[in-house]
């Protein structure tokens, strides 16, 4: 058993310590939809990619459109504009645009399912591998050149980061799994208004998504909606019955 599940679980732990820095910094900003949207934008360049071009250039058009969508968040960001909901409206034209791309693909919903969760359990060592190259460079850049920029070219670093991180994510692991992992630690983690709110982040995305990849395992359920299942119902029923009553 162990054979088959240490891939994914080293995936989801070296997504977790990713994405938890990320979806710490969105909910301080307030605009919780911002990785969904980006993360969006992504599977629409790789449905593209699959729709028109047989898989061809996948991790060039799926970043290109990652970070296209990241560009136009970092402006908007600087205006004065309802922000959440001109998010939402790019995360619906992302949706609707893959729609499309794959209304004519044969494979086209099976393409639409994997975008949105893909069944982690059986992604190649190489692709883990790669990814944690990527996300060390990212890691770097957040840790140096980051906490020096101001102004706009902060945002603009900042959204940019958050794209390419997302990039590789959903190619490995769906849009939903993105945003579960970048979103229910970090919300249960300040929520509860933890000490090292990092950590706590990681403890429980760890703790949700291994758990996810051994019931996913054991009940032949597909691994990655089963990340999104219970990371949201855990995070939920955690800020829901921890929170206090308004007035």
């Amino acid at each position: 058993m162990m054979d088959i599940l240490l891939v994914p679980i080293a995936l989801v732990i070296i997504l977790v310590m990713m994405h938890a820095w990320f979806g710490i910094r969105i909910l301080q900003k307030g605009i919780i939809f911002t990785d969904l949207a980006i993360a969006q934008f992504a599977a629409l360049g790789s449905a593209i990619s699959l729709g028109y071009f047989h898989s061809e250039y996948f991790y060039a058009i799926t970043l290109v459109f990652a970070l296209f969508s990241a560009f136009i968040i970092a402006i908007a960001s600087q205006r004065n504009i309802k922000l959440e909901a001109f998010i939402g409206l790019l995360y619906v034209l992302g949706a609707s645009g893959i729609m499309m791309v794959l209304s004519h693909s044969a494979e086209g919903m099976e393409h639409f399912k994997s975008l949105l969760a893909s069944d982690i359990l059986f992604t190649p060592a190489d692709d883990v591998i790669k990814s944690a190259v990527i996300y060390a460079f990212i890691a770097l850049i957040l840790w140096k050149v980051y906490p020096k920029l101001t102004g706009f070219l902060k945002e603009l670093m900042f959204f940019s980061l958050l794209a390419l991180t997302v990039t590789s994510s959903v190619a490995l692991a769906g849009v939903l799994v993105v945003f579960v992992l970048l979103i229910a630690p970090a919300l249960v983690s300040t929520s509860l208004k933890l000490n090292k709110s990092l950590l706590s982040s990681f403890v429980f995305g760890w703790f949700f998504s291994i758990s996810a990849i051994i019931i996913s395992y054991y009940f032949d359920l597909p691994t990655g909606y089963t990340i999104v299942f219970l990371g949201a119902l855990l995070s939920s029923i955690i800020v829901l019955f921890t929170s206090k009553k308004v007035g």
